[in-house]
This record gives C-alpha cells, structure tokens and sequence, in this order.
C-alpha cells in the first residue's frame, strides 16, 4: 500500500475504533475492486458510478458478510 492510502487507512481505522491491519486489502481484494470500478466507469458511460459501485459493495460486505469477490462479481454482472 503507498503512504497515502496507508495513512489514510490509519486514520480511518482511528476514527472508527479499528485495528488498521483489520483494514488493509489482500492484493486480489485490490485487483477485484479496482477492475469493478473499470467495469462500472466504463459499462455505465459514467465514471463517477465507479467509487459509489466500490461503496455499495463494501458496505454490503459489511452488513452480510459474504465475501467481496463474491459481492464484486454480482454488482459487476459477472457472478
């Protein structure tokens, strides 16, 4: 992870009572979530549906506790 998104990631996991190791991306999480925002950007002809896509995933992960790549290929259309 670069240092931005490590700090960023430290201080959301501050704000929100959370050890940041909890918080940090497998590389395939990272591939998964970076290619459902490819295919939301590029499928929806409107790039901004990618980081909101990336939201409604994680909060649905959040909430059910069903795996990312499963929920990443739902919302893609490809699972």
């Amino acid at each position: 992870m670069d240092d931005w998104l490590e700090q960023a990631t430290g201080r959301l996991a501050d704000r929100a009572g959370l050890d940041p190791a909890a918080l940090e991306p497998t590389q395939a999480d990272v591939d998964r979530i970076l290619d459902l925002a490819r295919i939301a950007a590029h499928e929806s002809g409107d790039r901004t549906n990618a980081p909101v896509l990336a939201y409604l995933v994680g909060v649905a992960q959040g909430r059910s506790g069903r795996a990312l790549g499963d929920l990443a290929d739902a919302a893609g259309g490809t699972g």
